[in-house]
């Protein structure tokens, strides 16, 4: 007897209230299907099922999405003894492709699923819904939502402002910033700066700014303001609060998001990880790191990870003919953090031209010197650091710059 035909196959199609299961033998023949709740009450309806159709045989579950809508399902699973595969949904998707006929509903979806369980049993992941991973995603999923809401905002502040104060950006280097945002919900139109002298003014700006903001500053908002001229219109009262509210929207947001980073360094803290120890990484960038990566005992070696961040190459060839070709395929979330990453690495600072990271500006302008173009020293530069990120999190060590003179490095 076959080692496949000691199993019973039940593949799952996740949704966000409900899932289908079909359960197959290893001659891809349906037993049953059902759709039940996605709760973990009704769980143990699709496990009455399975019972009926195992007796000696061993079942064993795929699921596309263990992460998201099917993490509920893939956790009652484990807790309760049973093989959970994860089943990449490109697999699925071109196993129903694979028909003559395409069609598509839950149940076909389902089946397509355990057709994949069978014909690759034995190299589909162990699904592992680690709580204290998925917890940190959520975070820095939770995070990154309130910075495109931030970047949101600011649009909507900078429109109403360009109406009321053409030259708003001059009055402050940053218009997000704390003092910008206490003069424009103080003074949201100059209507509010009609009787205001610069000694009240510089007042008001001394102590929303701690005694950054001068007397000079003061005079340079009011002179122009007076050069824009008269830009009161109806209805101004309206528009005036509409500030104040993005004003208030802004502060709340990016105190939530000072909140949520103290919460990312705690855990980042009880994981042990000290990637923010490399120059370039602050704690957002660790926490997206070490979310999108997950377990790192997944990977047996760097070059799986690079693999699953699509930096490793391809090779495309047939008859002996071929070359290797960029990657398009991985997780794109987590090659855009390495993309970025390698830029800071071999950035120079703006005002004494040094490098950043004078060993990656030195192993970067060695790639270019041996013929490579620039986005593909970017790409060795992303693959050394994938290998120096995966030792950091397999043996949670610091980093260490190696010994290398800026003369050297330049």
């Amino acid at each position: 007897m076959h080692k496949k035909q000691n199993y019973i196959y039940i593949g799952v199609d996740l949704h966000k209230e409900t899932h289908t299961a079909v359960i197959i033998n290893c001659w891809n023949e349906i037993l049953d299907s059902i759709t039940f709740e996605n709760k973990p009450n009704a769980f143990s309806k699709l496990l009455k099922i399975v019972h009926k159709h195992s007796k000696e045989l061993i079942p064993v579950f795929g699921l596309e999405d263990v992460g998201g809508y099917g993490r509920s399902l893939a956790v009652y699973l484990l807790e309760k003894g049973y093989e959970v595969k994860a089943v990449n949904p490109s697999l699925s998707w071109a196993q129903r492709m694979s028909s003559p006929t395409t069609k598509k509903n839950d149940n076909y979806d389902a089946y397509c699923v355990a057709c994949v369980l069978i014909a690759k049993l034995y190299t589909l992941p162990n699904a592992n819904p680690n709580d204290l991973y998925w917890t940190l995603k959520q975070l820095v999923g939770r995070r990154n939502s309130l910075v495109k809401d931030l970047i949101i905002l600011q649009n909507q502040l900078n429109e109403q402002l360009k109406h009321n104060y053409p030259s708003y950006k001059k009055f402050f280097s940053d218009i997000g910033g704390k003092t910008a945002l206490a003069f424009w919900e103080k003074y949201p139109s100059p209507q509010h700066l009609k009787n205001i002298t610069v000694e009240n003014l510089t007042v008001f700006l001394r102590k929303a700014s701690n005694n950054a903001c001068s007397t000079r500053k003061s005079l340079n908002i009011l002179e122009l303001m007076q050069s824009d001229g008269n830009t009161f219109r109806d209805h101004q009262d309206v528009r005036d609060f509409i500030v104040k509210s993005i004003v208030k929207q802004i502060r709340f947001n990016k105190e939530q998001m000072k909140e949520i980073e103290e919460e990312l360094r705690i855990i980042v803290g009880k994981m042990g990880f000290k990637l923010h120890t490399m120059p370039g990484i602050d704690i957002v960038t660790e926490t997206q790191l070490i979310a999108e990566i997950g377990d790192i005992n997944r990977f047996s070696n760097a070059d799986k990870l690079a693999r699953f961040a699509g930096i490793a190459p391809i090779k495309f060839s047939s008859a002996g003919k071929g070359k290797e070709q960029k990657s398009r395929q991985g997780n794109r979330t987590l090659h855009g953090v390495f993309y970025f990453l390698a830029i800071q690495q071999v950035q120079t600072a703006k005002g004494s031209k040094l490098p950043r990271n004078p060993v990656f500006y030195e192993y970067y302008n060695k790639k270019i010197r041996e013929g490579k173009t620039k986005p593909q020293a970017l790409v060795s530069v992303m693959r050394r650091l994938v290998n120096i990120i995966y030792g950091m999190l397999k043996n949670r060590t610091e980093y260490v710059m190696p010994v290398i003179t800026n003369k050297e490095a330049v």
